[in-house]
């Protein structure tokens, strides 16, 4: 255990730089272990510091060569962290501070900062990686342009911003538009390039390229054609243009993250780059388009305006989450997307708020910054700016948009910036509003109808579950969207926003003629539980006539997850009404084929161990598996002729495309031939799989295999065609883990991970695995806490080589406290023993610290 843990950081100590920057110049040498790093840094006082302060300059694991302040030699004693410049060494005005350093890229295992993929140097400088490099004032609210000097042997040496000179060995780069030091990159290796242009809606043109290694330029055109899209939305829909002559994206293998937005070089895990429809399934399609988006929004919302602190975070994360989902929308299917976003939150978030990690949008103190890049920051954090965009509508929230980029350009700003220009474009009083990003937790809101007749009376009521440090909390302004179904299926009354903005407030409608249904929360509206028990047939009657296709859809997942319980709890048979419920929508063919196979789709068992927790129930991960399980066979068994005909009339008669409606046909199809392997134990799937011409359908029907017990040939078969394709094999090793049988599911990740090509040090392959095993709910919940120990002896072998992979992968412990007391002793054990190993890292100490708190 670190017992020499840091002070937190915390929010309220934050103070100004003494310094600005107004230049950076950095040229470096590139060697595997011994790489020269030249910095030339033009400081000016900060008018906005108190008087006399130090300069500090943040360095971690430099050798420094030499220093020198306007051209004259210093000497300075850097310690673990870094070096501080006296107020008395330093000139009253501006001046140049130089510095020349030492590292090891090829020894930075932490892939944080300059370090070695497969022979290609990357950096990676989110959040604090650019004190790896040299010494500098690493904090997002000092921003300066830089020009680059790379010398190496290598053909591609990249960097910010626009080339601007080149000769053998060498290429210097310029980024004219101030950032702060998280957002350098660097890139030097033997790679190709796809190219292609966009011209901006100004007309200027502007060269892109996607930077591979030899033989992968052939997956990038979608991502290529990704980005093209993304360029010409933001335009269209935010009035933004790109704003340097080139935009470069490079993939690399070994990535603690998804992707980077650096200023113009955008540095990307291969897997969301790379697909060609043999190697990538529909979700990897779906993926690569939304962050390529997501990275490319960044340019001005996190480049442009970036955040003053790392408290902050999500000012450029929620917004710029929130703008890919706006994006994918419009991409793929606005209901569809919106649902998949509503399961990614309730599945990651929700999950992150009922335990020891909860924590507010915006933190109000941390030890290790890297463990703060959460679903809340993100997933939440767009919700938070959804319900803004709501509450002020359409026109008010493109023009408090237009003021913030107006207002902001250039600046490192703070959430109070952000709602200060809606306030300011609106009129609106946002001080309640606010409490969204300091006060942790998913709300809860109850619901209870009264109806005497001709007036029916809904009354919402609020509570607000204490988090780790807010155990009491301030009432909060919720939009609950909501719309009426008349008993004959019509809409009575159309959507309309309720601002639930004390703890509880009842709204009446007069002059029906018969009770309504509601359909509540439309689009979901706000990120909360509601607590609503419908009167009976109201859910049937809501999945059979809602307009709203989310209120629709959580009719029918509220509908399976009764079922379920029922099951779990006491053992009933499947509920027919549930069952019946779904004929109409397998039949529609008006429907979106993508939102039937939605409706298809069971809660998976950490759902239903989330849903019973809270309810006030400890779940039993065996006795979720099994009801699952025979729920899913009562599925199958009361639609197989209905599936076994969408099989056949969805079965491919076209080449293999991406889009959208293809996209949703084979997820249609995949869900049918899903459920009917349940009943066939897997005798159409060997089917499916054997004429598969995509990976899509090759991975669900082997999945389904796998499943029924009859993959073993199919599995080597695949491992055979893709053991040399990393991405490819990363899907052999987490199908494995998530499928295996629970009883037997910590043997079978055991031996994987025994294989000679399970690289644990690559983060991709970490993930599939011991990911895999975590979404295998009953075995790595095993009752004699052998999953548990398992992933607790990888995770301390992890922390060793790369702590922020290693953190992150930790939160599989999260919610701990919810099962048996069993279970509980054996993983507060595991825990435990990832504490108490010596020289265990700051990310991991604090995770940990949190769990067991």
């Amino acid at each position: 255990m670190n017992r020499d843990a840091p002070a937190p950081i915390r929010l309220a100590d934050y103070t100004p730089p003494s310094h600005l920057i107004e230049h950076t110049a950095l040229t470096f040498r590139l060697d595997p272990g011994r790489t020269r790093v030249r910095s030339v840094i033009r400081f000016r006082p900060n008018p906005n510091a108190p008087a006399g302060l130090p300069l500090r300059l943040d360095g971690e694991g430099l050798v420094l060569i030499a220093a020198e302040i306007d051209g004259e030699p210093v000497t300075v004693q850097p310690d673990a962290t870094g070096l501080v410049l006296p107020p008395e060494a330093l000139p009253d005005g501006a001046f140049t501070f130089s510095a020349e350093v030492e590292i090891d890229p090829q020894g930075n295992t932490a892939l944080d900062g300059l370090y070695i993929s497969n022979g290609m140097y990357c950096t990676q400088c989110e959040a604090e990686g650019f004190r790896k490099i040299t010494f500098y004032p690493d904090r997002p609210d000092v921003m300066a342009p830089f020009r680059v000097r790379i010398e190496g042997d290598l053909p591609v040496l990249l960097s910010n911003g626009n080339p601007v000179a080149a000769g053998p060995g060498w290429a210097e780069w310029e980024d004219p538009h101030p950032k702060p030091s998280y957002l350098f990159a660097l890139v030097a290796g033997d790679l190709v390039a796809t190219r292609d242009r966009f011209t901006t809606a100004s007309g200027r043109d502007v060269d892109l390229a996607i930077w591979v290694r030899e033989g992968d330029a052939a997956r990038t055109g979608f991502a290529m054609a990704a980005l093209k899209r993304s360029m010409a939305w933001d335009e269209a829909v935010y009035g933004r243009e790109y704003d340097l002559d080139i935009f470069n994206i490079v993939a690399v293998d070994d990535f603690n993250m998804g992707a980077m937005e650096n200023k113009g070089l955008n540095i990307f895990n291969a897997k969301f780059v790379l697909a060609s429809p043999e190697t990538a399934t529909d979700a990897d399609y779906d993926n690569i388009e939304r962050i390529v988006a997501h990275e490319y929004f960044h340019n001005w919302t996190g480049n442009r305006i970036t955040c003053r602190d790392w408290f902050q975070l999500s000012l450029k994360e929620g917004l710029t989450v929130y703008r890919d989902q706006q994006y994918m929308a419009d991409q793929r299917g606005a209901a569809v997307k919106r649902i998949g976003d509503v399961l990614t939150l309730r599945a990651r978030q929700f999950r992150e708020d009922a335990g020891p990690l909860a924590h507010p949008v915006r933190p109000t103190e941390y030890a290790e910054i890297n463990n703060f890049y959460t679903a809340t920051v993100y997933e939440k954090g767009a919700e938070v700016i959804r319900m803004l965009a709501l509450l002020v509508g359409e026109a008010g929230y493109r023009r408090a948009l237009d003021l913030y980029f107006q207002r902001h350009d250039g600046q490192a700003c703070t959430i109070e910036d952000w709602l200060a220009v809606f306030q300011d474009a609106t009129g609106r009083d946002l001080a309640q509003f606010k409490l969204w990003y300091q006060q942790a937790g998913t709300p809860r809101v109850g619901v209870t109808e009264a109806w005497d007749g001709s007036t029916y009376r809904l009354t919402f009521r609020q509570t607000l579950p204490a988090t780790p440090g807010q155990p009491d909390k301030a009432p909060m302004l919720i939009p609950i969207a909501m719309g009426l179904i008349g008993a004959d299926g019509t809409e009575l009354a159309p959507t309309q926003v309720l601002g639930l903005d004390r703890e509880e407030l009842s709204i009446r409608f007069e002059g029906l003629t018969a009770r309504p249904a509601p359909s509540l929360l439309r689009g979901f509206s706000a990120p909360v539980t509601l607590d609503h028990q419908p009167e009976p047939g109201a859910l049937a009657h809501l999945l059979a006539h809602d307009t709203d296709p989310y209120a629709r859809w959580e009719a029918g997942r509220q509908l399976a997850l009764a079922a379920a319980e029922a099951m779990i709890l006491q053992d009933a048979p499947a509920d027919p009404d549930y069952l019946s419920a779904l004929s109409p929508l397998l039949a529609d063919e008006a429907l979106d084929p993508a939102f039937r196979a939605l409706m298809l789709r069971l809660p998976d068992e950490e759902t239903l161990a989330a849903h019973l927790a809270g309810r006030g129930h400890v779940p039993d991960p065996n006795a979720i598996h099994r009801a699952r399980a025979r729920l899913k066979q009562a599925l199958a068994a009361r639609h197989e002729p209905a599936l076994r005909a969408l099989i056949a009339a969805l079965a491919p008669a076209a080449p293999y495309s991406p889009d959208a409606a293809s996209a949703g046909r084979r997820a249609l199809r995949m869900a049918a031939l899903g459920l009917i392997s349940a009943l066939d134990q897997g005798v159409m799937a060997q089917q499916v799989h054997a004429e598969a011409d995509n990976m899509t359908e090759a991975q669900a029907a082997l999945a389904c295999l796998v499943e029924a017990g009859r993959g073993e040939k199919a599995l080597a078969a695949f491992h055979s065609r893709w053991r040399h394709d990393r991405l490819v094999l990363d899907k052999w090793f987490a199908l494995q883990a998530s499928l295996a049988p629970p009883e037997s599911a910590v043997e079978t990740v055991t031996a994987l991970a025994a294989r000679d090509d399970f690289d644990w040090t690559n983060p991709n392959r970490f993930r599939a695995l011991f990911g895999g095993l975590a979404t295998n709910h009953a075995g790595f919940h095993r009752a004699d806490g052998a999953g548990y120990a398992l992933v607790a002896d990888w995770l301390i072998r992890l922390d060793n080589r790369n702590p922020q992979a290693a953190a992150r992968q930790s939160t599989v412990f999260d919610n701990w406290r919810r099962y048996d007391s069993t279970r509980q002793t054996h993983a507060r054990a595991a825990l435990t023993t990832i504490r108490d190993h010596p020289g265990l890292s700051r990310d991991m100490s604090e995770m940990v610290a949190r769990m067991l708190a």
